[in-house]
């Protein structure tokens, strides 16, 4: 049953139920770009499931350029432009590769790869923790910043899962939260509409894509509404937390699932 709205040019030729999870995948891209970056992995799975694999990145891609042109602004005070270039220049190599892997490589085998760096990152960062002299140097080495723009880059022109490599490289630089929402919302709206000429080279983002875009606004508007009025409440602490647990709840279920 497609969904009736006689009159509407603009509207996805969808059904009511595919447009029903859509929305709440959308709705969960809107509340993780508030500060809780492993929920959009629910995003990218539903997606992914309704409309497939591929089709499912430009779907999702110019939704993400909406949620960070919103975002900026409310967190642009607590970061600038300066603690982002260095973490841009390995990501934007990492976009380019993924760009040429994207028509070539197995989905499968690009979710687990990413799946699999997202969990040695977290397990890195753990033994940080709990063995202070583990990797001391770790968060200001070169390899530590190329790796994990590298990551973040590869996993965003895959998969848009780009979120949980960015939790860990946050808490392994010990960002506090306010830092961490500053600087993602300034990185990501440049690499995200940096992707948009190569995902329109590939076919990827279409006249049809756009189309369900525009119907699933609503969805991202009230998610970041929702989640923007939540992250100001949770204290730092909880907050790492929840980073860690999203971030191994997206890895595993990328890895294994």
């Amino acid at each position: 049953m497609n969904c009736d709205f006689a009159g509407l040019d603009f509207w996805p030729d969808i059904s009511t139920n595919v447009y029903a999870g859509a929305l709440c995948g959308a709705f969960c891209m809107g509340f993780s770009k508030t500060g809780f970056p492993g929920l959009a992995l629910v995003n990218v799975l539903l997606m992914a499931e309704l409309f497939g694999a591929k089709e499912s990145v430009g779907i999702i891609l110019p939704m993400l350029i909406v949620c960070d042109v919103t975002v900026y602004p409310m967190f642009r005070r607590f970061a600038s432009w300066r603690e982002v270039w260095p973490l841009l220049i390995p990501i934007a190599f990492g976009v380019v590769a993924g760009y040429f892997v994207l028509g070539n490589i197995d989905n499968l085998v690009a979710r687990r790869s990413i799946g699999g760096i997202i969990l040695l990152m977290v397990s890195l960062q753990l033994l940080r923790v709990y063995h202070q002299s583990f990797l001391t140097h770790l968060p200001d080495s070169t390899p530590f910043r190329w790796g994990s723009g590298l990551t973040i880059g590869v996993s965003t022109m895959m998969a848009n899962a780009a979120g949980p490599a960015y939790a860990i490289y946050s808490l392994v630089r010990k960002m506090p939260k306010e830092q961490f929402l500053g600087i993602g919302a300034r990185c990501f709206l440049l690499v995200n509409i940096v992707k948009v000429p190569f995902m329109t080279d590939l076919d990827i983002i279409n006249p049809e894509s756009l189309r369900i875009d525009l119907a699933l606004l609503p969805g991202v508007f009230t998610g970041i509404l929702v989640g923007r009025r939540i992250i100001a409440k949770i204290p730092q602490k909880l907050f790492e937390i929840l980073l860690y647990v999203f971030s191994v709840v997206a890895g595993t279920r990328l890895l294994f699932f």
